[in-house]
């Protein structure tokens, strides 16, 4: 694939989190390619998507836009659709909102890592724009429907596409009615510091923001008094802070160094919310830590439950809740006190070795170069 031009996408670049982890190994593939987003909050990413030659759209130029992005939504599809990929033979975009509906050349081969299809769209509004007044949230609706056409449309614009999980496949395949091929995203499992150690804390690492659920374990410990890190940021910070009680702790986004320090001494991880796949998770698990998590989306294809099923599983990595309630969480974080020692840390690491960087690089490099070779084949 040498002296091929290549373009990448990706919705904004604003903090290192799942996606970006995706967009880092795309850099390294391609270190010549040119990278396109709605906006880039310079500084927040890795190094290796740094040094990255990053163009912008003129979404980027709003007064305060890194804190209030979501809120042009409208704007997007204009947005990506304004930049210009004339000449660039391959074009990456990885995407849970807009990327993928970047007009790539005719002739170039254009492959979607898709995420999820539009989350605001087809998943999440209430969650994402719950706090808007009746007559914002109806103007909102209104946006979404044209979301969605623009959404429906700008998908034929996609030669292939890879979803992160057969959770996400069976959503394109709904929506889309597109077939799509599963590559699970690099999750950092290298480490060899699993960890037996318990200070008899819980964790949450996640974005602090509404489809998260935050809140459902914060009113849950506030319930039972048990203690509670929580390590990110994000808009609902303060109003999570407000309804905390002394038992629940913030430490906003920490070090790498410090981020390890924390799943290796936890008792285990909640995981309160639904997503698409769920690195963290997976990253838990890869410090032998058992998972607290709501029982629907990514996290039933990488963790193992407790209890579950007509023959209970020999060797658990977690335990699911089946709803998004305090009662409910308390009660799975009982039956796993109760049953602690059901949970092996070497088994739980192990569970991870399907989800490492190095197994994503390598089939993504393969993927990509079985297309294009398909491709050129085909000219």
């Amino acid at each position: 694939m040498k002296d091929i031009k290549v373009a990448i996408t990706h919705d904004w670049i604003t903090g290192m989190r799942g996606g970006e982890k995706c967009l880092e190994v795309f850099c390294e593939l391609f270190p010549e390619a040119t990278v396109f987003t709605l906006l880039h909050k310079k500084g927040s990413v890795s190094p290796i998507i740094e040094k990255m030659d990053i163009r912008t759209s003129f979404i980027d130029r709003f007064p305060n836009i890194y804190s209030n992005y979501r809120w042009f939504l409208p704007l997007f599809p204009k947005a990506i659709e304004k930049f210009d990929l004339t000449g660039y033979d391959l074009v990456i975009s990885s995407s849970h909102c807009v990327a993928k509906g970047v007009g790539a050349s005719p002739g170039a081969l254009h492959i979607c890592y898709c995420y999820t299809p539009m989350r605001y769209a087809w998943k999440f509004f209430d969650e994402y724009f719950s706090k808007g007044r009746f007559l914002e949230k109806a103007a909102i609706s209104e946006i979404i429907k044209a979301l969605k056409v623009w959404d429906i449309t700008s998908n034929k614009r996609i030669d292939y596409f890879i979803a992160i999980s057969d959770n996400i496949r069976n959503r394109i395949k709904e929506i889309y009615n597109r077939d799509a091929d599963v590559i699970y995203p690099p999750v950092n499992t290298s480490s060899d510091e699993m960890s037996v150690e318990d200070n008899g804390e819980y964790l949450i690492v996640s974005a602090l923001v509404p489809y998260k659920r935050i809140d459902l374990a914060v009113n849950a410990f506030n319930e039972t008094g048990r203690i509670l890190n929580i390590v990110g940021t994000g808009n609902d910070l303060n109003y999570l802070k407000k309804i905390s009680g002394e038992n629940i702790r913030f430490f906003g986004w920490i070090t790498e160094d410090e981020l390890k320090g924390f799943y290796k001494r936890c008792k285990a991880l909640i995981f309160p919310g639904e997503e698409d796949f769920g690195i963290v998770p997976v990253e838990a698990q890869g410090y032998g830590k058992p998972v607290i998590a709501y029982g629907k989306g990514g996290v039933l294809e990488t963790v193992i439950p407790f209890g579950e099923g007509p023959i209970p599983r020999v060797h658990p990595t977690g335990i699911f809740f089946h709803k998004q309630t305090p009662d409910a969480l308390n009660g799975a974080i009982d039956i796993f006190e109760r049953n602690q020692d059901e949970f092996n840390p070497q088994i739980i690491k192990e569970n991870t070795a399907r989800f490492n960087r190095e197994r994503f690089k390598n089939e993504i490099r393969e993927y990509i170069r079985d297309k294009w070779e398909k491709h050129e084949n085909t000219r």
